[in-house]
């Protein structure tokens, strides 16, 4: 499918290049808003998000690992039920391997040989597997923080781990300056990579019966669910396959919450660890186009303490749900937003839980004990 860039922020439009991850002027790009899908549209035969193939930019030969179809379980949850979304059933144990497949076909099909990569954990370990299943060789800079268990995952796959000293946006800001002298894959920047993350979108209207649902619940870092999302269910709007936008609800931890802060238009907090360590992105690259997708949706977003996230946390595990405190963030925030009226009975609401318990062992160690 033909595809081009488009500059959210000054308007420019770049021909499709999957070697490019950022505009002229240092601005993050996406592909331009492409046809959604109709039912008829999805290839039913295929187990994997690429079930939605004609819903994504090129004409990309798929690397896959055979990620999406994930389950949707509804639970109860304090006055009602939700649906919570397992992508730690992916490949990797985490949604971004949805990013990483698109990502990695398009890179691929460049002919690239060799990329980089920044993560905290689970994007690098994403990347890694895909790109070793496409034959690239991966180098992943992870904060020296890191979990041992994520860290471990991503040298397994072959990649070549470079821990760097400080946060997680010292990694980034190390990954650009090291991107004029190879291919830089970050699931941050990379257009195709929320591609991969629209296809949550289009699975949970599958999973509906072909509607969407009311609100969904997730927790941000980099925002690339919210991003996903927005996209995906903006283009099965414009097709007229939904009628309305679900609500965007998203949680941060207190103690790393841009996102919530420009959304409610004040300071954020001062910076400190969290046990959310998927999330600790002071400055997310896409702030100003994750707040205009809670926006546009009718959304809402919430700081949530760490106690609370332990809270959470296990609590899903008593319901047979072993969520990393990333995750877990989420599920904390759903009785937040039902006191807020963000969340509706007799709605249909979609919790999403971004990866599994299995990648932070230590850290649920000293939560569940």
């Amino acid at each position: 499918m033909e595809y081009w860039y488009a500059d959210e922020r000054s308007g420019t439009r770049y021909p499709g290049d999957p070697l490019r991850w950022r505009g002229d002027d240092g601005a993050p790009l996406s592909v331009a808003p492409l046809p959604g899908l109709a039912p008829g549209d999805v290839d039913t035969g295929v187990r994997s998000l690429w079930r939605y193939r004609a819903a994504l930019p090129g004409d990309l030969r798929p690397v896959s690992l055979g990620e999406g179809c994930t389950p949707l379980v509804p639970r109860p949850w304090g006055d009602g039920d939700v649906r919570f979304k397992l992508e730690w059933f992916s490949p990797t144990g985490s949604f971004k391997d949805r990013g990483s497949s698109v990502m990695i076909s398009a890179l691929a099909g460049a002919g690239v040989k060799e990329l980089l990569e920044d993560s905290s954990g689970n994007g690098g370990s994403s990347v890694a597997a895909y790109s070793a299943a496409a034959g690239i060789a991966a180098t992943v800079l992870a904060p020296e923080g890191t979990s041992a268990a994520k860290v471990l995952q991503t040298r397994a796959y072959g990649a070549e781990v470079e821990l760097v000293p400080g946060t997680r946006d010292d990694t980034a800001a190390e990954a650009v300056r090291r991107s004029s002298r190879t291919t830089y894959a970050s699931h941050n920047w990379h257009p195709f990579f929320l591609q991969g993350t629209k296809t949550l979108a289009y699975e949970l209207w599958e999973d509906l019966g072909f509607r969407a649902p009311d609100a969904v619940v997730t927790v941000a870092g980099a925002g690339s669910v919210v991003l996903g999302c927005d996209l995906g269910f903006g283009e099965l709007l414009a097709a007229g396959s939904i009628t309305r936008r679900p609500r965007l609800l998203v949680a941060q931890p207190r103690n790393c919450s841009p996102i919530d802060a420009a959304v409610h238009d004040r300071r954020p907090p001062e910076f400190a660890p969290t046990v959310a360590e998927g999330t600790a992105i002071r400055h997310p690259v896409r702030l100003p186009e994750v707040v205009a997708a809670i926006r546009r949706s009718g959304g809402d977003t919430v700081a949530i303490k760490e106690d609370s996230i332990a809270a959470a946390a296990r609590r899903l595990a008593s319901l047979g749900l072993y969520a990393e405190p990333t995750s877990a963030t989420a599920a904390a925030a759903i009785d937040v937003f039902r006191s807020r009226g963000a969340i509706r009975p007799g709605e249909t609401t979609v919790v999403v839980l971004t990866g599994s318990g299995l990648k932070a062992p230590d850290k649920l160690r000293e939560l569940i004990g």
